[in-house]
């Protein structure tokens, strides 16, 4: 069997995400500074900005395991960005719903620029166009999303 790391697209895509992963920290910092709290906190929020979850989706959903989101989910309740309620589907659940508050802190979150790295910014227009085309068509064809479940751009 040939070995698929060799392969031009798992190349690309290993070149793509080290990019992103290079790149974000410094967002992301910029972020909680923002925010005064840790980017995981911003995430769970993320996740539910187009409607509740319950726990074990928020845990699913932000990549988290159970203890993790329930610190998180305390934090954020502690703050008033997310309402804790009864599952009326299931009692033995829990519902997490963010508030207008915690709507209000993603619409800042939403306005914190994140720049391009310099290594995509020097691209020629040309390149950068290919660029676009490639990725748009991923995205378009459901390979990849670009939107969060709020809708806006997937930037955790």
């Amino acid at each position: 069997m040939p070995d698929r790391r060799s392969r031009p697209i798992d190349e690309a895509w290993a070149a793509l995400t080290s990019l992103v992963f290079e790149n974000r920290d410094t967002w992301r910092r910029r972020v909680a500074a923002e925010v005064d709290m840790p980017f995981s906190r911003v995430r769970v929020l993320r996740r539910l900005v187009d409607g509740p979850l319950t726990m074990s989706g928020v845990a699913t959903a932000a990549a988290m395991d159970a203890p993790a989101t329930t610190v998180c989910v305390n934090e954020l309740e502690s703050r008033g960005y997310v309402r804790r309620t009864v599952d009326d589907s299931d009692r033995r659940s829990k519902r997490v719903t963010i508030t207008d508050d915690g709507r209000a802190l993603m619409d800042r979150v939403h306005a914190i620029t994140d720049p391009v790295p310099d290594s995509l910014a020097d691209l020629g227009d040309e390149d950068a166009a290919v660029l676009h085309r490639i990725l748009s068509g991923a995205v378009s064809s459901g390979v990849v999303s670009p939107d969060g479940a709020d809708g806006a751009p997937d930037r955790s």
